[in-house]
């Protein structure tokens, strides 16, 4: 599977580890920076990314910031992006099987290497279950926003 990562300065560290341990698991890396730890915008990382799932260039992709919240938020901003923030494997094998997310997101500052290996490896191991989870996905991917209704 290619795999796409991107990450702001504050993730340099465990992107670097990250995209090792990808290539050691058999996977193809598309490096999308940044190439050191100077100081970049997330934003320009998350759209990136964003571009490269929404063009195929990856199947799934991984981004890196201090929080994972900042890159996530940016990431989503794309339409053919689905990109859940997680620091624990549980919540990675819920976002693809329930959510069918394509992106996973990861705080540098909250998460260490080996925790972030776990659940990469967790959500690419993960199947989406489609289901009773199909028809909830299908209104995350609609092109406009849903109108308020009332819930009984």
């Amino acid at each position: 599977m290619r795999i796409a990562i991107a990450s702001d300065h504050a993730a340099f560290a465990l992107k670097a580890d990250l995209a090792q341990a990808l290539r050691d698991w058999g996977h193809d890396v598309l490096d999308l920076g940044p190439d050191n730890a100077d100081r970049v915008d997330y934003p320009d990382y998350g759209y990136k990314l964003a571009q490269a799932i929404a063009d195929g260039s990856a199947q799934r992709g991984v981004v890196l910031c201090g929080s994972g919240i900042g890159i996530s938020i940016a990431v989503n901003r794309h339409p053919a992006v689905r990109c859940a923030l997680v620091n624990e494997p549980y919540a990675a094998a819920l976002a693809r099987e329930h959510n069918d997310a394509n992106v996973i997101a990861m705080g540098a500052r909250l998460i260490g290497p080996d925790m972030a290996r776990t659940c990469l490896e967790t959500f690419l191991a993960a199947e989406f279950e489609g289901g009773r989870h199909a028809g909830r996905v299908d209104k995350l991917t609609s092109p406009q926003f849903p109108q308020s209704q009332e819930i009984a």
